[in-house]
């Protein structure tokens, strides 16, 4: 039985995560949230912790007795990285003995400034540990969730997804017209995510501090000529130049749809077209190449590949 906090674990990957981990029936969950419980949340083995990010003492006083905490505070509005940070500090004055970041992206941020701060917040836990190691830690890294390849089919219950520059339903792509590179990205479903942290928590070893998860690796080429034989059809390629792309200037003639709730709807047009060149740019940078460190640890487990998840959505369409 582990003693697990969940911060921010009550919306997207997040929950997803929780009730993987609930349905385990091996452990006592903590909820660590900024509002109050919903009164349709009534499972036994799920407590609630209303918290203030900005008071460490506050957050050390609910993670007594806790073993691990996994972090899903959404990095691009936690300013100066101030709640993870307080939340790091609290899981150390307490005595947690593991803490998972929110990571859940890529191998690195570079050129993905929405994410800076979770090199920061890695940085943060190198630093605190430099002496000696006061708090286990794994940066958990699934690449791209699948799971955005299937849209606008909704294939999760709790995480929103939105399109991205592989375009599965209209049968085009988006490209960088100067790579050097075949540009790799790994992939990974929400499911296998949610299972391989199941297991992480379990797990008696010493966690990884990069932790990457691999369900499965293909270069944009790959993945478009296997989005054309599931849809049975020739995708519409566009290419863009990695000098304007990097700027975030997408001079392609169409854009994804970002129709994510955090976002406005009036810059949402505007969002999308720079989240989308600066991403396409990251993919031959290597942003989203991830190791392998928990595929190595717990090599029994099957992940979905990309073809078997896109068979399962796109295959009759």
């Amino acid at each position: 039985m582990v003693q697990i906090a969940l911060a921010g674990g009550y919306g997207g990957l997040g929950r997803e995560i929780l009730d993987i981990l609930e349905e385990t029936g091996q452990h006592d969950i903590l909820v660590l949230s900024r509002r109050d419980k919903p009164a349709d949340e009534t499972r036994e083995k799920i407590r609630w912790a209303k918290v203030d990010y900005n008071s460490k003492e506050q957050l050390a006083e609910a993670l007594k007795g806790i073993h691990t905490v996994l972090s899903f505070i959404v990095v691009a509005q936690d300013q100066g990285n101030n709640s993870q940070r307080n939340l790091i500090d609290a899981c150390v004055a307490s005595g947690v003995k593991r803490f998972a970041p929110s990571e859940w992206a890529g191998a690195n941020t570079d050129g993905l400034p929405w994410y800076a701060g979770k090199t920061a917040v890695q940085q943060y836990l190198q630093e605190i540990n430099r002496e000696q190691r006061v708090l286990e830690y794994c940066c958990f890294r699934p690449g791209v969730l699948t799971n955005y390849l299937a849209y606008p089919k909704r294939t999760t219950n709790y995480l929103e997804t939105w399109g991205i520059h592989v375009d599965m339903e209209n049968r085009r792509a988006i490209l960088l017209a100067d790579a050097k590179n075949p540009g790799y990205l790994t992939f990974t479903t929400v499911k296998d995510v949610a299972s391989i942290v199941s297991k992480a928590v379990q797990y008696q070893g010493q966690w990884p501090e990069v932790g990457g998860i691999r369900g499965d690796e293909l270069s944009m080429t790959e993945l478009v000529a296997l989005g054309e034989r599931i849809r049975g059809g020739s995708f519409s390629v566009e290419k863009i130049k990695s000098v304007q792309a990097r700027m975030g200037r997408l001079t392609a003639s169409w854009h994804p749809e970002m129709s994510h709730s955090t976002v406005a709807e009036d810059v949402r047009g505007s969002a999308a077209k720079v989240f989308t060149a600066k991403t396409v740019a990251s993919i031959y940078q290597g942003s989203w190449k991830v190791s392998n460190e928990w595929n190595q640890l717990l090599s029994d487990y099957k992940f979905t590949s990309v073809e078997e998840f896109l068979q399962q959505w796109w295959g009759d369409n």
